[in-house]
């Protein structure tokens, strides 16, 4: 019987304890505050937007969220951001309107308050990376003597959590977008996050293994993942994502966990 790594769930006993570290800090008289920087109103964007508010008001953590008509005002509320003691985190939603603009935009976000963790200077670790971790770690998913596959390398997911894996000495191999996937099916743990909705099928996939879908496409208006439904429906695997509330949730989770820890600053 497949096990289901349900994210909802796990992050519901986190959010818990973050409740009381937010009145802990409150009593200190820190109020932690995320600030989210958009240019892009499309309704994907809108629903992660809306998710995020969510959980702020869950905690007690106030939430902002400015959209920029254009790159130019979006850097310029970076700069502002960096500059104001009441925001503690600040997170540019992704993607841009105008994605070449992406890497410029990220590297100005203050590495104290770059709780998303991609501007690849900050203190915090990419926060999808880290929610992967924690969902696996949260299941008792063990990865020692496991081979891995990342299946995408992108900075949100695939490039940071190749790097925390190797820095755990895992048995890590990564495929970019175009590689055959022909010998997917030997590895034991399968982590994809390409953004090809049902990229990976039965064939991909071997008995027993633990599949994490951390892809996301919208489709017709529809948000789909990178596995196919026939995988899905399989009862042999060791563990897997359900089509939703798998990895999202926990990303969530571990972007206020980080709004948290640079609201306490050292």
């Amino acid at each position: 019987m497949t096990k289901l790594l349900d994210g909802r769930e796990l992050s519901g006993y986190i959010k818990e304890r973050q409740r009381k570290t937010v009145l802990a800090l409150k009593s200190r008289k820190i109020s932690p505050k995320l600030l989210i920087l958009r240019d892009n109103d499309s309704p994907v964007i809108e629903k992660y937007v809306a998710l995020k508010k969510k959980y702020g008001d869950d905690i007690k953590i106030k939430v902002e969220d400015k959209l920029a008509k254009d790159a130019d005002e979006l850097k310029k509320l970076v700069l502002e951001a960096n500059k104001d003691e009441s925001v503690s985190g600040i997170i540019v939603q992704l993607p841009l309107k105008h994605v070449e603009q992406t890497e410029e935009v990220l590297k100005l976000i203050s590495p104290e308050k770059d709780v998303d963790g991609l501007s690849g200077s900050g203190k915090f670790d990419s926060a999808t990376a880290t929610a992967i971790n924690w969902l696996l770690a949260g299941y008792d998913i063990e990865l020692k003597n496991q081979k891995i596959a990342l299946v995408g390398r992108g900075r949100l997911v695939g490039a940071p959590l190749e790097k925390m894996f190797k820095n755990s000495n895992y048995d890590v191999t990564s495929f970019e977008k175009g590689d055959s996937l022909d010998s997917l099916n030997t590895f034991d743990v399968v982590i994809t996050a390409t953004g090809v909705p049902h990229l990976l099928n039965n064939s991909h996939i071997k008995s027993g293994a633990v599949v994490v879908d951390a892809g996301t496409a919208s489709e017709d208006g529809v948000l789909k993942g990178d596995l196919s439904d026939e995988v899905r429906e399989r009862d042999d695997l060791k563990a897997l994502t359900p089509k939703f509330g798998g990895v999202g949730p926990m990303t969530v989770t571990i972007l206020f966990e980080n709004v948290l820890r640079a609201a306490e600053k050292p």
